[in-house]
């Protein structure tokens, strides 16, 4: 499967919708005329963007055989994103408390899609992940993400340590999620600028990461339960953050 497809309604029309410019091609299926493919169909041309029509065999072929393409593929360019020298000029640009969401190596597409949907939803103002050692922002994340692409500052870095230095030279308050953290999620204050960091599935946040923390917390779970899958976690977290915000 191409990395730069996305598929489905949502996901189309999404970028029709906020990024327009990064779609190269649509395909949609010759055998739908349902109002919301023609929909797609006359936007994408009356933006000046080629639209094809194709056999579902084609779609299948394009998408896979087991992704849920509901008729409609969109062909984009590569996903933008900023690196790390952005950081200080996009934070400091900021209109109010920032808040920030650092992915330490998120490996499953599904998982960094929902975090970023999550983060999307909740106002975030940047998502900060690594080039290696994470999931690749491809159509299954794009997909998934449900165009947080569109509205999120998305930062890929050669080097998360030195990113999370300069998120704290910024002014902005490092919180990692830990289980082992002696410190409840609830407990702590988040009306100052904060970065949330989650840490991978599995191994959690790595020990430079860890130590570049300025203070660490974990979700109460009951005795039975060991942890929750990191996309959960990540809507936890940052819905709390939103949570004091508004009641302040």
């Amino acid at each position: 499967m191409d990395n730069d497809l996305a598929f489905g309604f949502h996901a189309v029309q999404s970028l029709l919708d906020h990024d327009a410019t990064v779609i190269e091609r649509v395909w949609i299926d010759s055998a739908r005329n349902d109002s919301r493919t023609l929909s797609i169909l006359e936007q994408a041309k009356q933006l000046g963007i080629s639209v094809q029509r194709v056999p579902k065999e084609k779609l299948a072929e394009l998408a896979g055989k087991d992704a849920r393409h509901q008729g409609v593929i969109a062909r984009t360019r590569q996903a933008r994103t900023l690196g790390e020298s952005d950081i200080e000029p996009v934070l400091a640009a900021i209109d109010g408390l920032p808040l920030v969401l650092v992915l330490d190596g998120i490996q499953d597409p599904h998982n960094l899609g929902a975090c970023l949907r999550t983060a999307a939803a909740v106002g975030a103002h940047a998502v900060v992940l690594p080039k290696d050692k994470s999931a690749p922002l491809n159509a299954t994340v794009r997909k998934v993400a449900s165009g947080a692409f569109e509205v999120l500052q998305i930062f890929q870095v050669t080097n998360l340590a030195r990113a999370l230095e300069r998120i704290k030279a910024a002014g902005i308050w490092v919180i990692g999620t830990a289980g082992e953290a002696e410190s409840d999620l609830y407990q702590g204050n988040y009306n100052l600028p904060v970065a949330m960091v989650m840490g991978s599935e599995g191994k959690g946040l790595r020990k430079r990461t860890r130590d570049l923390c300025d203070s660490l917390v974990r979700i109460p779970i009951a005795d039975h339960m060991e942890s929750l899958n990191v996309s959960v976690a990540t809507g936890v977290c940052l819905y709390e953050v939103v949570r004091q915000r508004q009641g302040q």
